[in-house]
Formats: C-alpha cells, sequence, structure tokens
C-alpha cells in the first residue's frame, strides 16, 4: 500500500529498530499495535498514529494488531468497534484477522495484579480522589506516602477480592502499584492500576466489576499478544518508565518496548476528542461525520479520498514532537489525487438568467465537451445548449472594475465548449433594482472546435442550459475556527460561539448543475468546473434532491510554498 519511497525512507524509529535487531534483542518477529478506547471515532490524529505503526510493521516484515483498550463500561460502546474497524479497513491500513480486545485478558490482568500484591508492590488504598491528589505532591514538591501503603500482602489480598467479588462501593477503594512517591516522574508516584466500576460491560456484562488503569493493562496486553514495540505518541513518553516497571515486576521475557513519535494536529480544526465530542454534543456541528470535522467518518462524508489521506501521512514523515501541520498540505494531497481521475460538469452556484436572442426558440444543441483538461482518457460528454441558459452571477459585472475580463455591457466572452456571446442589454427588478436578466447574442462562426481564428476574448465563463439544468444544493465549507483561535478550555457554548466561523458552511439552494448521463451516487466525486472538487452527500441527498459538498476549492496554495 505505502510507496516504494515511503518503504526505503529512514527516520529516528528505524535507526532504533535496527540497532535492536542487530543486538538480537527479540527472538520473534515485528509486531506493532494500534489501541484505540472505543468511545468516540478515528480521526486524522488517529490515522497518523495507524500509518505510523501499520507501515513499520510492514517494513519489517511483521504483524500489525488493531487492540481495542475497552477496559471503561462507562464510555465504550459496540458502535465505535463496528465504526473504528470500517474506517481503517476503508484508509487502506486493514489489520485483517488481527483484531483483539483488552476485555479479552481481563483474567491474567487481574492474576498480574495478584502477583504485584504478593510482591509487595500493589496495596489498596482508600483515599478519596481529593486527598490522594493531594498526597501527590506536585511537579516541584514530593508526594506524600498514603497512610493504607504498608498494609499486610494478606490484608490487600482479601481487600482487592472483595473489590472484586462486588462487597465494595465504586470510587471507596483502588488498587494502587507501591513504587515511589518521591519520583521526579509524578506518574510513578504510586498510580493507580485497578478501580470499582459498577457497570455492565459491552463485551464481559457483569462478569467484572474492577477493571484495570490503561497503564497497567497496556503493557500485559502487548506482552500476550507478542507486541515488539508499542509505538505511541508523545504524550505517552512520560508513562514509559511504568511501563517498562510493569515489565519487569512481572519478569516479561523479552518485553515489548514503548517508543514515542509526535502528535500531529492540524491548523484550523480541532482534534482532540473531548473538544470534538463538546462540537457534537452541543449541536454545534452535524454529527461526527460533519465535514468540517477531522474524524476520519467526517473527511470521508466531504470527500476526501484515502489515497490522499495516505499521501498525506507519506509526506509529512516521521515526527519527534507535537507538531501542527498546515490544513493545506491534506487538500493539496486531495487535489493531486482527484486531478487525474475525476470528471467535470459545468455547475451555476448563484444563477443569473441569459437569454441569447438571436438563438432560434426551441432549438437545442448537443455540444461535445472534454470531461478533463487533465486527463484526455476520461473522454467526453454532450452538454446540451439553448436560447436561456445560466451563468454564474460574479460573472457578470455592470460597470466593470479594471481587470475584470467578464461579462459586462457590450463585452464578449466565450462560453465554454461553446461560443462566443455579447450582453447587449440588462434587465433588472422595477422594484429592487436587482439585475434578473441579461439578453445577449452569439457568434454562430465562433464555436468552439471549429478553428475560428478571427479574434480572441480575454474572458471564458461556464454556463448550464435552464431547460436541462438539474437541480442540487451545494455545502461549501471553510475553516471551523477563526483564524488564530483554539477550542475554548472551558467548553461552554458562548465560548465555542467566540471562536467559531460562522462562515464555516456556507448552504447554496437551488443551484443549477449541466444534466448528468448517469444519476451520480452517494459519494461520488465530481469537479465543478472553476469551482473545485465536489463529492454527493450521503446524508442529506435523496431520490428527489441531490446534496454536494465541497471537497476543496480549485485553487492550491500549498503548491506555491
Amino acid at each position: 500500500m505505502s510507496s516504494e519511497r515511503e518503504a526505503n525512507r529512514e527516520h529516528f524509529l528505524d535507526k532504533i529498530i535496527q540497532e535492536d535487531l542487530q543486538a538480537g534483542v527479540f527472538g520473534r518477529g515485528m509486531c506493532t499495535r494500534f489501541p484505540p478506547e472505543p468511545n468516540g471515532y478515528l480521526h486524522i490524529g488517529s490515522a497518523y498514529a495507524i500509518h505510523t505503526n501499520y507501515t513499520i510493521a510492514k517494513k519489517y516484515k511483521g504483524r500489525f494488531h488493531l487492540r481495542f483498550d475497552d477496559t471503561n463500561p462507562l464510555k465504550e460502546d459496540i458502535e465505535y468497534v463496528k465504526a473504528i474497524i470500517e474506517d481503517m479497513n476503508w484508509l487502506g491500513y486493514s489489520p485483517g484477522s488481527h483484531i483483539y480486545y483488552g476485555s479479552d485478558y481481563s483474567e491474567e490482568i487481574y492474576e498480574a495484579a495478584i502477583t504485584l500484591i504478593k510482591k509487595g508492590k500493589a496495596y489498596v488504598c482508600e483515599l478519596s480522589p481529593e486527598a490522594m491528589t493531594e498526597y501527590r505532591g506536585t511537579l516541584t514538591e514530593p508526594g506524600t506516602d498514603s497512610p493504607y501503603r504498608n498494609r499486610s500482602v494478606d490484608e490487600n489480598l482479601e481487600l482487592f477480592s472483595r473489590m472484586k467479588n462486588g462487597d465494595e462501593l465504586a470510587g471507596s477503594k483502588v488498587l494502587r502499584a507501591k513504587i515511589d512517591m518521591k519520583s521526579p516522574n509524578i506518574t510513578l508516584r504510586d498510580p493507580v492500576i485497578y478501580r470499582i466500576i459498577h457497570a455492565e460491560h459491552y463485551r464481559t456484562g457483569n462478569t467484572w466489576c474492577i477493571y484495570p488503569m490503561y497503564d497497567f493493562a497496556h503493557p500485559i496486553q502487548d506482552a500476550i499478544e507478542g507486541i515488539t514495540y508499542s509505538l505511541c505518541s508523545i504524550e505517552f513518553k512520560d508513562h514509559r518508565p511504568l511501563y517498562e516497571w510493569v515489565m519487569r515486576e512481572l519478569d516479561i521475557a523479552e518485553p515489548p518496548k514503548q517508543r514515542e513519535f509526535g502528535r500531529l494536529n492540524l491548523t484550523g480544526v480541532v482534534t482532540s476528542k473531548r473538544y470534538l465530542r463538546q462540537l457534537v454534543e452541543g449541536g454545534f456541528v452535524d454529527g461526527w461525520d460533519d465535514p468540517r470535522l477531522p474524524t476520519i467518518r467526517g473527511l470521508r462524508r466531504r470527500g476526501i479520498t484515502p489515497e490522499s489521506i495516505r499521501k498525506f501521512t507519506e509526506e509529512i514523515g516521521m515526527i519527534r514532537a507535537q507538531s501542527s501541520v498546515d490544513i493545506a498540505m491534506l487538500e493539496h494531497a486531495v487535489r493531486q489525487d482527484l486531478k487525474p481521475k475525476v470528471k467535470g460538469i459545468m455547475a451555476v452556484i448563484r444563477p443569473l438568467k441569459v437569454v441569447i436572442t438571436n438563438y432560434s426558440e426551441g432549438q437545442t444543441e448537443l455540444l461535445m465537451i472534454a470531461n478533463s483538461s487533465e486527463n484526455d482518457a476520461l473522454g467526453k460528454r454532450e452538454v446540451p445548449f439553448s436560447r436561456t441558459l445560466y451563468i454564474e452571477k460574479d460573472d457578470f459585472m455592470e460597470h466593470p472594475v479594471k481587470g475584470f475580463h467578464r461579462l459586462a455591457p457590450g463585452s464578449e466572452v466565450r462560453l465554454i465548449g461553446a461560443y462566443f456571446i455579447t450582453c447587449e442589454a440588462v434587465v433588472k427588478d422595477q422594484g429592487t433594482g436587482e439585475i434578473t436578466e441579461l439578453r445577449c447574442t452569439y457568434d454562430p462562426e465562433t464555436k468552439s472546435g471549429s478553428g475560428f481564428t478571427g479574434r480572441k476574448v480575454k474572458g471564458t465563463i461556464h454556463w448550464v442550459s435552464a431547460a436541462h439544468a438539474v437541480r442540487a444544493d451545494v455545502h461549501l465549507y471553510e475553516s471551523l475556527l477563526l483564524a488564530d483561535e483554539e477550542a475554548p478550555k472551558d467548553g461552554s457554548e458562548t465560548a465555542w460561539n467566540n471562536v467559531l466561523n460562522p462562515n464555516s458552511l456556507i448552504v447554496a439552494k437551488d443551484c443549477l448543475l449541466e444534466p448528468f448521463a448517469v444519476r451520480p451516487q452517494k459519494e461520488d466525486k465530481i469537479q465543478f468546473v472553476r469551482h473545485g472538487y465536489f463529492c454527493v452527500d450521503h446524508r442529506h441527498t435523496t431520490e428527489e434532491k441531490l446534496v454536494f459538498n465541497r471537497i476543496v476549492p480549485l485553487k492550491d496554495t500549498w503548491a506555491k510554498k
């Protein structure tokens, strides 16, 4: 799936892996994993993490696992499991048969906790969450030992058994690892490794009422599956010592290695799962698949292709730190992918009526127009031409400014694939003064493809025959956030309204498109000549109404940087 260049590109993780290969660190083959929580949908940052783990596994002829970190029944749902699998397959990073669930390892993780208790490395603590935070200390002050830290092994085993059997209230007790309350790394200050949750799990039902924390379950799950490299985003770097502590205390032979890469953010979009949830649940957007969101579902509905996402992640390469990438880079990848394979049509988004007064009433002419200026293999199509047309309002100016080369009173332009027309008269609404119609004449000698060389015009505009036009609604998207704004920390409605771009979605009703030989199907991609690339919106399109989402405009700012 990856390009040859990607396969041959070397980065800092390659250096680590190659040194381990030379040293014979692992007696097993390469194995990486992507461990999402099934409590939300994948986004562009997820795609980057998946790409990193997937491509490294394939590069070293190893396995790639999808493992659901489903150890919190309060937030997880089978809906998210199905969506994540579907999105990964759509992206082209299929795990195949290697799909696993952390909840399937519940017994092994529980036994690991028992092992730690017996070694005197874990204890049951009854501090309240507030007290535990206070005892933990700060970045500059060491923590304080819990008063329950020195319980006997037998007492801890008895209390942990009561927790497991449902004899303790949620929140009343936790199991903590006994490490070092004075460690400069707060993660090692006796972290919680098990908590009580009385809730039905979507896979294990009510079998368990204690659940491991991710930092404890993660290394155990990796070891069970034979993972060699647990490749995580950079925010988990401070958690690596805990990962390694668990491996050592459980005497794991050839333990997996956790290594970190940079977290990817896109300018002008929200990638935090918490903020995305606020936007969806607050009704600021049209669900998790809103085309303004960087969720995989949103990108797909907008019309972004999996090929362009993969190309985008390849072009970024391996980053070490948290990085923000200009969204124009993703849009560039989309244009490069669509340009050679998408057919074009003419679409008028803001229609202005044009009557060609010297063209016969009732006459229709079929013109052959190329489907693409980039790829001759896409062929040509028949487009009907008639006396009454529609053009874009922006393609006419009654009092043209300097440099305006489109239609104006007395001026001449070429209609794409058709004829030269000249504006002879302007018709206005008597009440509002708004221009409602243009009266034009055409020159039959100037038919496109006829070889006419008598004169040239500076402007070429698109058009649609009124009698044959197909009506559609068009959704035009801009950045969800205002320039230089970030997601608000308090998440209130007022705070979000202050940073959201009011023009992030413009709905153009009753746009006019040239007729289709075959009606476009949901998610089909089309170029609207001079406007950009569009796709059929799968949510709002019906048998009676077509709705298109703009994927990207034609203008490519990234290529000029």
